[in-house]
């Protein structure tokens, strides 16, 4: 067995443990959470979350290999979230109709509004480098 220190064990542990990372990405949310109660900024905690991974990226205190395999393990479950959403709709017969039709405009219009703010700024920020 190689000799590697307790600090490359623990890193090499962390890369490839799913329920660890898992844990890292949720312990970002409850953090951005806690940031948000506490200093009752108005934005939603998990955008705060984002933003502190975002500059522990930045600063190159927090690999992506850190949490990698835990985000895209949740990532492939995201489809379990929204099955409460669709049984929902079945307990509210009224948005399978008219009113359903436009709910059902309405999301895909902000939805489509946001993707394409998004594309425009990220197409402008890739511009101006």
């Amino acid at each position: 067995m190689p000799n590697y220190s307790i600090n490359a064990r623990l890193q090499r542990f962390a890369h490839r443990n799913k329920p660890l990372q898992l844990a890292l990405v949720l312990s970002f949310w409850f953090a951005g959470q806690l940031m948000v109660r506490l200093t009752s900024a108005p934005i939603p905690g998990g955008v705060a979350g984002m933003l502190l991974v975002l500059l522990l990226f930045a600063t190159r205190r927090l690999s992506i290999l850190s949490i990698r395999r835990g985000a895209e393990w949740l990532i492939s479950d995201m489809v379990l979230f929204f099955v409460p959403a669709v049984l929902a709709v079945l307990d509210h017969r009224e948005l399978l109709g008219l009113v359903g039709l436009k709910v059902l405009v309405v999301i895909l219009g902000s939805t489509l509004a946001v993707m394409g703010v998004t594309g425009l700024a990220v197409d402008l920020c890739y511009r101006k480098r």
